[in-house]
């Protein structure tokens, strides 16, 4: 499978026209459409629906973009790596981190790190700690911001100071509100919104003890930022570590730490024996230097 007849069919799925597309692509729609039937030969599966005003896609075809995309990612990252010339430093470092404390070390890690080779930039990304190490182990994404307890068997990493203090988040006029802290015996009945990891929700089913039968979760959510639409509006408390929290307006969204105190660790990691570009391996170096 060729990569330009790969950029072929995302276009076409974008555009959700082959004539549409030929123009795009500044080819005939001829020529466009023999090489997405040929596609589909070699796959052996049908990725289009035809229709008389768009196309439409297969189940495999939905696979099928989803894959595309992932693979001519890693491809363009690929070319960018290998084009980036040490004596004038350039490229892009690609870092995952979730809702995190300590992303605040982040900032000064780049800016010390961009006066020294200002042509390099970033990518962040925004995701769970399993979403991020699945990108990792892709080659999609450098460096993880990572909440423990995550496994890093296959990651070289450096454990964080910075605590992660678990919350709730609350609307300013919910009861709960007028308390300094929240317990578990509090929560017990009241709609919640968990996180979505697995291992998360075992670090909190912990805490809770025998209260964590009686919860009553309305939602599970893998970022604060939905959850917290649905916290504002009433709907659940939500339990969180701080992250980003003290950004947030406190005219709309207020937290209370849990008592007794739960807390998390968080790691920044990377991939053990993985070929990185050269701005990634200079960052990290400058990661190991300075933490």
């Amino acid at each position: 499978m060729e990569i330009r007849v790969l950029r072929y069919f995302l276009t076409v799925v974008r555009e959700e026209s082959i004539t549409k597309a030929a123009d795009v692509l500044h080819i005939t729609q001829p020529t466009l459409s023999r090489q997405l039937a040929q596609m589909e030969e070699g796959l052996g599966v049908q990725l289009f629906i035809r229709g008389t005003r768009k196309i439409v896609l297969t189940n495999e075809g939905m696979l099928m973009r989803r894959r595309a995309e992932e693979i001519l990612e890693l491809v363009d990252k690929t070319e960018r790596e290998l084009v980036e010339q040490e004596e004038e430093l350039e490229g892009i470092v690609a870092i995952g981190c979730g809702d995190l404390k300590a992303v605040q070390l982040l900032p000064e890690l780049i800016r010390s790190f961009r006066q020294l080779y200002p042509k390099v930039t970033f990518e962040l990304y925004t995701a769970t700690a399993d979403h991020v190490k699945d990108r990792i182990d892709r080659g999609l994404t450098d460096i993880g911001l990572l909440l423990e307890p995550i496994n890093m068997d296959k990651y070289d990493f450096i454990r964080l100071k910075q605590k992660e203090t678990w919350v709730v988040s609350m609307h300013p006029d919910a009861p709960l509100a007028k308390k300094d802290y929240v317990t578990a015996k509090d929560l017990e009945g009241l709609p919640l919104i968990m996180p979505h990891r697995l291992n998360v929700q075992s670090e909190l089913a912990s805490w809770f003890g025998e209260s964590y039968e009686k919860l009553n979760v309305v939602f599970k959510s893998n970022l604060p930022a939905n959850g917290s639409i649905m916290v504002y509006n009433r709907l659940a408390y939500a339990l969180i570590v701080t992250g980003s929290i003290d950004l947030w307006d406190k005219d709309k969204l207020i937290y209370r730490p849990l008592y007794p105190e739960l807390t998390a660790t968080s790691a920044l990691a990377w991939k053990r024996h993985q070929p990185f570009g050269k701005a990634a391996e200079k960052f990290i170096e400058h990661i190991k230097s300075n933490l």
